[in-house]
């Protein structure tokens, strides 16, 4: 069983994961999803269906089972929901110390930091398609364990 300084410092990286999410999520032209910046690369709803499978993936392990399942989002909003969605499970169980044999460096290593790449990769694409995110000092972030669905504060210092 995780201690509870790993499950605090887990849920405050899926908070930090779910604020830069929704950052990078919001407000994509309505072609995003199809942007394609070459050929053998994912497309930014591609990417969205891939995030949400990481975190279906991660309750699967918090649950000590091990099940990988690919699904393609049909729509932007449908796997943006999908992917919120699992990261409030995941949340959840880490919050009521649900957390079989599964120990938070290996969610962390796997699938949350996976995660937080393809969330880079969704920023970049946004910049590389002509639609950036702005750039935040994330450290004055208003980011809360517990705090991880898409409606995430507003940011308090961004840069041009």
């Amino acid at each position: 069983m995780a201690c509870p300084a790993d499950l605090a410092l887990l849920r405050h990286t899926l908070a930090t994961l779910g604020y830069r999410a929704a950052k990078a999520l919001r407000n994509a032209p309505s072609d995003f999803g199809d942007f394609r910046l070459g050929e053998g690369t994912r497309t930014p709803l591609e990417i969205v269906g891939h995030l949400g499978d990481l975190c279906d993936w991660a309750v699967h392990l918090a649950d000590g089972r091990h099940v990988w399942k690919e699904e393609a989002p049909p729509s932007w909003e449908a796997g943006t929901t999908r992917f919120f969605a699992a990261l409030e499970r995941l949340d959840a169980r880490l919050a009521a110390g649900l957390l079989s044999d599964a120990t938070a460096e290996l969610l962390f290593q796997g699938p949350i930091a996976d995660a937080l790449t393809h969330v880079g990769q969704i920023s970049l694409l946004r910049r590389r398609a002509g639609a950036p995110v702005r750039g935040e000092n994330y450290l004055k972030a208003d980011i809360r364990a517990g705090r991880v669905g898409s409606s995430q504060p507003e940011s308090k210092v961004e840069f041009d």
